[in-house]
């Protein structure tokens, strides 16, 4: 009875066997490059939808951005084992990491370096002693996830040479203080620029260096998709700043 119950098996599974063994040998060129892009994309570059308003107004929901994985790191494909360092990140690079806490991809932008003693003070930043320089530009209405809006305030923060646009909401619930801290070593500071409306830094803590997945360079291609999603041309290619 076993050697029938066998003979019945493998009647079975040879004919498949035999047409996987046929379709993987006509596809093979495929495989390789399925296989060549995802070590492309784990390795080299990559695209990051941007899924909600933490980086507001310098990156809005819908925005595909390109971000290069060799400007920190170079790493094992799939995994977060660091071969050796290709670079240094900078403050004011926008970066793409894994949440420390959970592992979520998240993209902000780093605010402190390895060694700086960092603290916030009614939203304005302190960095080694020196307070960044706030200049008002305009404001703007910022969608509410249950509907509505309300104003957002959208000011330049600049740190010795280095500027960008941040916003916040004066009417929010928000943490805007926090005592002074210092960066521990191979670890980093990021915030998002929609300061009162991300989960950053305050809620995490730092990040290391070996959860940075790469810097976010440009805007690839972008959509309304809080509205009727028509495409943004006006933000194909657009540099990040």
């Amino acid at each position: 009875m076993r050697v029938r119950w066998l003979d019945w098996f493998f009647s079975r599974i040879h004919p498949q066997a035999v047409n996987m063994k046929n379709w993987i040998r006509h596809n093979k060129g495929f495989l390789v490059f399925l296989f060549l892009f995802g070590i492309f994309r784990t390795a080299i570059a990559d695209w990051n939808p941007i899924p909600s308003g933490s980086m507001r107004p310098n990156l809005v929901e819908g925005d595909v951005v390109f971000v290069n994985r060799l400007a920190f790191n170079l790493k094992v494909p799939l995994t977060n084992i660091v071969l050796t360092h290709l670079g240094e990140p900078q403050r004011g690079d926008v970066v793409t990491f894994f949440s420390p806490k959970d592992g979520t991809r998240l993209i902000k932008r780093v605010i402190a370096l390895p060694g700086d003693t960092v603290e916030m003070r009614d939203e304005k930043l302190l960095i080694n002693g020196h307070e960044a320089d706030y200049a008002m530009l305009d404001s703007a209405p910022e969608p509410l996830d249950h509907g509505g809006s309300m104003v957002a305030v959208r000011l330049r923060e600049q740190m010795g040479r280095e500027q960008h646009r941040i916003q916040v909401l004066p009417e929010a619930n928000a943490g805007r203080n926090f005592a002074p801290v210092v960066v521990p070593a191979d670890h980093y500071m990021m915030l998002g620029d929609n300061r009162d409306n991300s989960a950053d830094y305050r809620y995490f803590g730092f990040v290391p260096r070996e959860l940075l997945i790469g810097r976010a360079e440009r805007v690839l291609v972008s959509a309304d998709i809080k509205g009727n999603w028509m495409p943004r041309a006006d933000r194909f290619g657009m540099q990040i700043r």
